[in-house]
C-alpha cells in the first residue's frame, strides 16, 4: 500500500522533462517552474507550503478563469462593436465552456504533468480543463497579462473563435428543451437516478418526460451530463417543432 501511495505521489514526469515541456505547450521559457508545478498539483497529494497552507491547483484556477474571461471579453469587445452586452456574455459562454475548457486541455496532454495519488484513469473529464485554467493562472503570475494574453490568443481564440460558428453552437441542450415547454405550457420531468452497472465509475440513468410522454433516456458519469444527453436527445426528437415555434 506504500509503494503504491509512494508511485502517485511522485511526479509523473522526469526533473528536467517539465521545463521542457513546459516551454514547449508556452510558446516562451517560465521563470518560475514552482508556479507551474503547483499548477499541476492534485490535493490528493496534500501538499503545503512553509506557512502551512495547502498546495494544488485549485487556487491558480480560480485565477486563471478570471484571466481567461477577461482576455476572451477583450477580445468579443474589440471584434464585434455592434454586440450588446447579452450577445457578448452569450459568446464568451461559448467559448470558456466546459466542454471546450477540458478538450483544450486534451489538446495540450497536461494530463501528463499531473501529481497525484490518485490513478488518472479515475479522474473525472473536468480534470483537463480544471489544469488548463491553473495553467493560465500559472502564466499570470509568472509572466504577466502580456504573455497570459500572448498564450490564450494562440492557443484558444486564434485556432478555435469563429464568431459566425459560435453563434449557431448550442451552450446547453437542457435550456432549449425548458424553453420550449415552458412557451408551450407542457409539463416535463427529469427523473435521475443512480446507475447501478458493472462499471467502475458511478454512473446516473435519466428519463425525460414532456407532457406525461417519456421523450428520452440517457446515462453518464454524473448527473448534469445525463440530463445534457437526455435533453439533446429529445431536442433532435422535437427538433422541427422547437425550432418553429
Amino acid at each position: 500500500m506504500k509503494l503504491t501511495s509512494k508511485i502517485f505521489n511522485s511526479p509523473p514526469y522526469k526533473a528536467g522533462d517539465f521545463f521542457l515541456g513546459m516551454k514547449k505547450i508556452l510558446g516562451f521559457k517560465p521563470k518560475n517552474l514552482k508556479i507551474y508545478k503547483k499548477a499541476f498539483l492534485h490535493r490528493s497529494v496534500n501538499k503545503r507550503d512553509s506557512d502551512g497552507n495547502p498546495m494544488n491547483y485549485e487556487r491558480l484556477e480560480f485565477l486563471g478563469d478570471s484571466m481567461l474571461g477577461t482576455i476572451i471579453s477583450k477580445h468579443l469587445y474589440k471584434e464585434v462593436p455592434e454586440g450588446d452586452e447579452g450577445y457578448l456574455t452569450k459568446m464568451r459562454s461559448k467559448i470558456v465552456s466546459r466542454k471546450h475548457l477540458n478538450e483544450l486541455g486534451k489538446d495540450l496532454k497536461l494530463l501528463h504533468y499531473v501529481e497525484s495519488r490518485i490513478p488518472k484513469s479515475h479522474f473525472g473529464e473536468n480534470i483537463h480543463g480544471n489544469v488548463f485554467e491553473a495553467l493560465v493562472g500559472a502564466i499570470y503570475l509568472d509572466r504577466g497579462y502580456r504573455y497570459c494574453e500572448k498564450f490564450i490568443n494562440e492557443k484558444v481564440i486564434d485556432p478555435y473563435v469563429d464568431i459566425e460558428q459560435l453563434e449557431g453552437k448550442v451552450i446547453s441542450y437542457k435550456s432549449l428543451v425548458i424553453e420550449w415547454c415552458q412557451k408551450q405550457k407542457k409539463t416535463f420531468n427529469y427523473d435521475v437516478y443512480e446507475d447501478t452497472g458493472k462499471d467502475e465509475l458511478k454512473h446516473f440513468a435519466v428519463k425525460l418526460s414532456i407532457g406525461g410522454r417519456t421523450m428520452a433516456k440517457a446515462r453518464a458519469t454524473s448527473k448534469k451530463k445525463a440530463e445534457e444527453k437526455a435533453s439533446k436527445r429529445a431536442y433532435f426528437a422535437l427538433q422541427s417543432k422547437i425550432e418553429n415555434q
